[in-house]
């Protein structure tokens, strides 16, 4: 270990490990879905409290987001912890934020440990319902990240793997409005909304020969049509438009817009569109913040070879963070099997004794690399200065 200082941090982590883990496993065994997080949001916020934060409840109006906030009173830096507490349908916390939301929890209470030492505030966001309409997209709208010097949260894997990248999303529905009519006997007095759909996901993928290799366009038809012998009146699908970039994702939407627009001409049918979830950017991973996080699994034990470069996993409000202030997203290993996330497997793998101590050492991880840029002025300029450098392209 590097540092008194910094074992005081790891020590002050220990020392509530069997809190964190009991707070893990409650909110991993009462899964709640996005923006109905009530029981985990008010658990962890119980426990910023006991810990000293001043914790705001209903944060922009939305009941189960937070803002936790333990200030030295000194000036100094700003780190947000990232939490994220929403489950899966059916299937539970299988993406591990019963995990997230813990180590963020305790990385926080961890650094505060020395906080007094270097100055500056720790900040602790409660971020519902990543997985459909994320809050991190209108917090970062309103600028709540804006004053943070930088981000940081990890995800729970079946591998250690470096931050990343992930696609800019739009979530686009496609109603179609025509006239019923029977559909043997007077199928001519009709207008076929479900044609419209059809010819819809035809020009899609007509397109997709002309899109970039970072692209991706995927729908489903969540009304086609009530009977067969009747002309369906209304139809509708809906579209996730994806890109490497916001820009590019941007003109994608457009031309997939285009596409409905085509396909009403050719029905005869009136269309609606709306974006039925908030919009993505794409992650930009802080490679300074991020080269820190990889020394700290280093000098916690993890060998090089066991760390893999960072991947695209589709898409993530952190994006919306990233664009706002310097932020990474890692993935720290807490099985041995290779269990993909959104399973059941992995969601059973992840309530184990090791997937909790996993997700102690992935906090202490987190906590010592706050740690390091607290401690270091010139990585935070570091990283201050490879934030807006890219913020200027």
């Amino acid at each position: 270990m590097t540092g008194s200082n910094k074992q005081l941090v790891f020590d002050m982590i220990d020392s509530h490990a069997d809190t964190f883990k009991q707070i893990s496993r409650t909110i991993g065994a009462n899964p709640e879905l996005g923006h109905q997080e009530f029981k985990s949001a008010d658990i962890l916020c119980a426990e910023l409290e006991r810990q000293g934060f001043s914790v705001e409840r209903g944060t922009l109006g939305i009941p189960t987001a937070f803002i936790g906030t333990y200030s030295s009173g000194k000036p100094g830096p700003t780190v947000a912890f990232l939490c994220e507490y929403d489950a899966l349908p059916e299937i539970g916390h299988a993406c591990g934020h019963h995990l997230i939301c813990t180590m963020g929890i305790a990385a926080a209470v961890g650094l505060k440990a020395v906080l007094e030492q270097f100055g500056g505030t720790i900040r602790v966001y409660g971020t519902p319902a990543e997985e459909t309409k994320g809050a991190k997209v209108p917090m970062s709208e309103a600028g709540l990240f804006d004053d943070c010097d930088f981000a940081l949260m990890a995800h729970p894997y079946y591998t250690f793997e470096k931050s990343g990248e992930s696609l800019a999303l739009d979530a686009i529905q496609f109603e179609y409005f025509g006239k019923p009519a029977h559909a043997a006997a007077s199928p001519y007095e009709g207008v076929n909304a479900l044609d419209a759909i059809l010819q819809l996901f035809n020009s899609v993928n007509a397109l997709r020969q002309q899109t970039r290799s970072d692209a991706r366009i995927h729908g489903i038809i969540n009304d086609g049509g009530r009977a067969p012998n009747v002309i369906p009146d209304h139809a509708s699908a809906q579209f996730y438009v994806r890109s490497a970039s916001r820009s590019y994702t941007n003109e994608l939407a457009e031309k997939v817009r285009r596409c409905a627009e085509g396909a009403a001409l050719q029905t005869g049918c009136r269309l609606e569109m709306n974006n039925y979830e908030f919009s993505y950017d794409e992650l930009v991973t802080n490679e300074a913040l991020s080269e820190s996080f990889t020394a700290n699994l280093f000098e916690l034990g993890v060998q090089p070879e066991e760390i893999e470069t960072g991947k695209d996993h589709g898409s993530l409000d952190l994006g919306n963070v990233s664009v706002r202030c310097p932020a990474i997203h890692p993935y720290v290993k807490i099985v041995e099997e290779r269990f993909l996330l959104h399973t059941v497997e992995f969601r059973d793998a992840a309530m184990t004794e090791r997937a909790l101590n996993r997700m102690i050492f992935a906090a202490k991880t987190l906590a010592a690399t706050a740690y390091d840029v607290f401690a270091n002025p010139a990585l935070l300029a570091r990283i201050r200065e490879e934030f807006e450098n890219l913020q200027q392209k």
